[in-house]
């Protein structure tokens, strides 16, 4: 059976290219699956936001200063939303291809609600919280509480 593809879930690019931290601790944990060997690929996520280049650009200058070849990232540079990160990279992966979505332990529970309403097959995996800020990380769990709530809402409860 092969391994599962890691889908990076993009985030915020700063000014001048700079990656976030989220970005950059979303980078580190899937270089760190695939050096592993637990991933055959990553597809690095998202488009261009406030400042360009787009995430998935920066997501992969990161995973390749990490040692991942730059042959084994796939670039996603079109998405804006969770929903897109993964409905568009999952149309760059074989059909049927497991997936292990990279992103932040509050932000899984509704990547994968979004992956099983794509007939998707995926995993989580979250870096530590090594270097989040509570505030910024309190803020979040908010925001992801509402948006589950209205993802439910929208998928008819």
């Amino acid at each position: 059976m092969s391994r599962p593809f890691a889908i990076v879930l993009g985030a915020a690019v700063w000014t001048g290219g700079v990656a976030s931290p989220t970005l950059r601790r979303r980078a580190e944990t899937a270089a760190a699956l695939y050096l592993a060997g637990k991933v055959d690929g990553i597809v690095a996520t998202g488009g261009i936001g406030v400042y360009p280049p787009s995430e998935a650009e920066v997501l992969r200058d990161l995973l390749t200063a990490r040692g991942v070849p730059e042959g084994a990232v796939i670039l996603e540079t079109r998405s804006r939303s969770t929903m897109e990160n993964i409905a568009f990279a999952a149309a760059l992966l074989p059909e049927g291809s497991r997936l292990v979505l990279v992103s932040d332990a509050w932000h899984l529970p509704r990547a994968r609600l979004i992956a099983r309403r794509l007939k998707l097959r995926a995993e989580g995996a979250a870096p530590p919280l090594r270097g989040a800020r509570p505030l910024f990380t309190a803020r979040a769990i908010l925001r992801e509480i509402a948006a589950v709530v209205a993802l439910a809402l929208r998928l008819g409860g």
